[in-house]
């Protein structure tokens, strides 16, 4: 049975264009795959904590201090278990300040562990996570960053994502990106379109 990890982190709540594209990407791909497990991390109603010195303490062996580090702890544990999991990965990822939200990042800070999905060898590093799984990134933007954009040089989302999501041996990676959202109505809408053309011709 296919499992698909469903993770968003638009602070927008309803008014999130990166929520409404990863709901559209999760009906096409639960259509593609009927009888699909979901697996559903918000990270904003519901994520892990930030890495903290105690955190860093416990992972060198040191004892868990509370009950809700501990708590914690167990989450980042089960970030980690999705995603060996999946088959399918679907990420809402809206750029803020050039980048990808806190949220975003305090899950890749909790699934980036060595000797669990990445290893250093001979050669550098080395992804963990088996070959085959899919990742499927809804990217929305307010500005124009890619093409000639003077505002290219300020891209540090999309660009990071395959990046670190590749160190860890996720790279069949597809991005539907809606961008200019903050550039007045019609260019919203005609980025909206676009982008939900681009689910819809999605296959399996």
């Amino acid at each position: 049975m296919t499992t698909i990890l469903h993770i968003d982190s638009s602070i927008l709540g309803g008014y999130s264009v990166s929520r409404t594209l990863t709901a559209d990407i999760m009906a096409k791909e639960l259509a593609l795959h009927p009888g699909a497990r979901v697996i559903r991390r918000d990270l904003v109603a519901d994520g892990a904590l930030h890495l903290s010195d105690a955190h860093l303490a416990v992972f060198q062996g040191g004892a868990v201090t509370s009950p809700a580090l501990g708590a914690d702890l167990a989450i980042g544990g089960a970030y980690i278990d999705d995603l060996f999991a999946a088959d399918i990965i679907v990420i809402g990822a809206p750029m803020y300040n050039f980048s990808v939200p806190s949220q975003l990042k305090a899950w890749i800070d909790r699934v980036c562990v060595a000797g669990r999905t990445f290893q250093y060898g001979a050669n550098g590093a080395e992804g963990l996570l088996p070959k085959g799984k899919k990742v499927f990134i809804a990217s929305t933007r307010g500005g124009i960053y890619t093409g000639d954009s003077p505002a290219a040089v300020l891209e540090h989302h999309e660009s990071y994502l395959r990046g670190v999501l590749g160190f860890i041996g996720l790279t069949d990676v597809t991005v539907i990106r809606a961008e200019g959202l903050n550039l007045g109505d019609e260019p919203k809408a005609a980025a909206i379109a676009q982008a939900k053309s681009q689910i819809a011709a999605l296959a399996a």
